[in-house]
């Protein structure tokens, strides 16, 4: 079975969070992404029925990237020492240590929280943030995307 057409591919990351609109509002504004079509946030005093729910962030070109699912508990990650690994995380990059300390304030504007600081390390600067839900993910320079 090798056919390229058969093979799996993955569509997107999949987040809990007890708050699916706060959080993908987070990364949509963190990341420059938009909702899938039917997702966005309705009019001011309208119920929010997705929103409590499952939602879907696009690359403004369509492309698939996060999606929300709301769940009722989710023990927030204690990364990096604790009961409650991270168990998976985002890495996302910059090109230059300029654009991480950048960056960082941007973090933090949006509800981020530093978790660790490596920022001065010469082979490999990054910051590890928790996200609104807890959620820990990395930023790093790097002139490569893997």
């Amino acid at each position: 079975m090798d056919d390229q057409d058969s093979r799996l591919r993955l569509c997107q990351v999949v987040l809990d969070c007890t708050d699916a609109r706060a959080l993908a509002e987070f990364y949509r504004s963190l990341l420059g992404l938009v909702y899938r079509p039917g997702d966005e946030p309705p009019e001011p005093g309208v119920d929010d029925e997705r929103g409590r729910d499952w939602l879907v962030l696009r690359t403004p070109g369509g492309a698939p990237q996060l999606a929300f699912q709301q769940v009722e508990e989710l023990p927030e990650a204690t990364w990096p020492k604790g009961p409650v690994p991270q168990q998976s995380h985002l890495d996302l990059t910059v090109t230059s240590v300029e654009d991480l300390r950048t960056q960082h304030e941007r973090v933090l504007g949006l509800g981020g929280r530093l978790l660790l600081d490596r920022v001065d390390d010469p082979e490999e600067p990054l910051r590890v943030y928790a996200d609104p839900a807890g959620h820990p993910f990395c930023i790093f320079v790097s002139g490569r995307t893997a």
